[in-house]
């Protein structure tokens, strides 16, 4: 699954040269000349990150970050603000809004890509984390629930990944390292280290040749086909 950029820029040149720098870098892209125009393309695919310029027309980048931010589910998300106007006020008024990063015009496509790789990674690194937080909280709720023994190896019927936990488990069944993980995926390899440990940990595996082993006699290897 391609991780999505929404890029909202007016002026059409800027907009083009970042649509395609994070294309060559293997993100789907979807593009939106306004902040309105950004809202409605927001609700509709669902991107990883955003990128917006400050002034716009109808709707400029300030409303927009305050109109995401209003929504819990979005609260998350990560927000690159771009302008030539670089003072300190309207900086502070990004971070306030909920920006997670003022990067001032004119910038480097190369500094662009690397500050939108750094997002996506801490932002799913914090998911993940959450999501296997809630898992252990339900775990501990049924633990004192008497159940028959059972073999470590058997099904795990409540067991769930993460989009990214599950590609990465596909990509390990199929013996690839983590840099070669990390390249397919766009993660450093000390990322996809950790997603690994996750792994092991949810499945209660103690090396790859177990987690593998694992995910082939419980069909986990399905849910990513």
């Amino acid at each position: 699954m391609a991780l999505s950029i929404l890029v909202t820029e007016d002026d059409l040149g800027t907009r083009i040269a970042i649509a395609e720098c994070l294309k060559q870098a293997g993100y789907g892209v979807i593009t939106a000349a306004n902040g309105r125009e950004a809202l409605r393309l927001l609700y509709e695919h669902h991107p990883h990150v955003v990128i917006t310029d400050v002034m716009m027309p109808e709707m400029d980048g300030y409303a927009l970050v305050h109109e995401i931010r209003q929504h819990p589910s979005l609260r998350l998300l990560p927000v690159i603000f771009l302008t030539a106007r670089d003072t300190t006020a309207e900086r502070v008024r990004g971070y306030e809004l909920g920006c997670d990063v003022y990067l001032p015009k004119p910038f480097e496509l190369e500094e662009l890509r690397a500050i939108v790789g750094n997002l996506i990674e801490r932002s799913q690194m914090v998911q993940s984390e959450m999501q296997f937080q809630h898992q252990v909280r339900s775990k501990s709720a049924l633990a004192a629930v008497p159940l028959p023994a059972q073999n470590p190896m058997a099904a795990h019927p409540t067991l769930h990944f993460t989009d990214r936990e599950q590609e990465i488990l596909s990509l390990l069944s199929e013996g690839l390292s983590n840099n070669q993980i990390g390249s397919q995926l766009h993660l450093s390899p000390r990322t996809v280290e950790k997603y690994v440990s996750r792994l092991f940990r949810k499945t209660d595996t103690a090396n790859r040749t177990e987690l593998v082993r694992l995910a082939v006699e419980q069909h986990l290897l399905d849910r990513v086909r």
